[in-house]
């Protein structure tokens, strides 16, 4: 490593130094699309890390990512949990899709008004296997079809492509998108809304039943993986609509200038290695001694 390198790596472990010692968490920076390829990646960070050191009950995720599949989500989750009783999610600039799943299964959200989630639409092959396409696109596109068959007013052209379309294929589209709005559900009754014991806004102090705990999960699953609420997938979701909208609890870490500067630093300076090195993923923590 060259030396210039070494002085960035420094900056980078005091920066996580500090997060560590606000939150009292081991700490995980992750930068990829979330695949299958980086499950191994992922298990092998988080085993070395008690490796090398007493773990902490809890970790705290810097996360970037642009999205991915939904059941490579379940398998990350698993294997953090496995290892660690809380997890803390700090998103310094974006998680999408398949990363506001991931998400979803901590026990804290950090952002700041800098930060967004993104609309759930798991990102799915296309026919030729070639790349990635987001699976709701594709069944609105399906189902307005259907409609316009219903009401005699489908097009010839439409007509002619629903003809093309492989329903199985369709079908795996419906799935992934039922095992996401699932998982989500699952999550936050699990982990996020394990605390939440009485009501703060609608009837305060009464308590919160387990059924109503499921409720506000399917209530925020199904906006967030609603693309007629949002427009578009890559819309980019911010703190304040979470709350307001979604009715999500975000911790606003930029209410912390220390932890806000912390978290910057930290993420823009591993961003900035992953850029210059052209890597296509980055988990990385400072508590793996080499």
């Amino acid at each position: 490593m060259a030396y210039s390198d070494e002085i960035i790596m420094t900056a980078a472990k005091w920066a996580e130094e500090e997060i560590q010692q606000k939150l009292d968490a081991d700490v995980l920076y992750f930068d990829s699309t979330i695949d299958f390829s980086i499950i191994t990646y992922f298990r092998d960070t988080i085993e070395q890390i008690g490796a090398h050191h007493e773990r902490r009950s809890a970790i705290a995720i810097v996360l970037t990512s642009p999205g991915g599949y939904p059941v490579a989500v379940e398998k990350l989750v698993e294997i953090v949990r496995h290892h660690y009783k809380s997890v803390y999610f700090i998103v310094p600039v974006i998680a999408m899709s398949a990363g506001t799943i991931f998400c979803m299964s901590g026990d804290k959200i950090y952002m700041d008004y800098t930060s967004s989630l993104g609309p759930i639409d798991p990102q799915v092959p296309d026919r030729e296997n070639r790349t990635l396409i987001p699976a709701l696109g594709h069944i609105d596109k399906i189902d307005e079809i259907v409609e316009k068959s219903r009401n005699g007013t489908i097009t010839p052209v439409e007509y002619e492509w629903f003809l093309r379309q492989d329903f199985g294929i369709i079908q795996n589209y419906r799935q992934a998108y039922n095992l996401s709005v699932a998982l989500i559900e699952k999550w936050l009754v699990q982990f996020k809304f394990k605390d939440w014991d009485s009501h703060r806004t609608t009837n305060p102090g009464a308590r919160v039943t387990d059924d109503e705990k499921r409720a506000r999960a399917k209530d925020i699953a199904r906006l967030l993986s609603d693309n007629a609420h949002w427009h578009s997938h890559g819309r980019m979701i911010g703190l304040q609509t979470l709350r307001d909208v979604c009715r999500l609890e975000i911790d606003d870490f930029g209410l912390d200038p220390d932890l806000r500067n912390s978290i910057r630093r930290y993420s823009d300076t591993l961003t900035d290695v992953k850029s210059r090195r052209g890597f296509r993923a980055l988990i990385f923590s400072s508590l793996i001694r080499e």
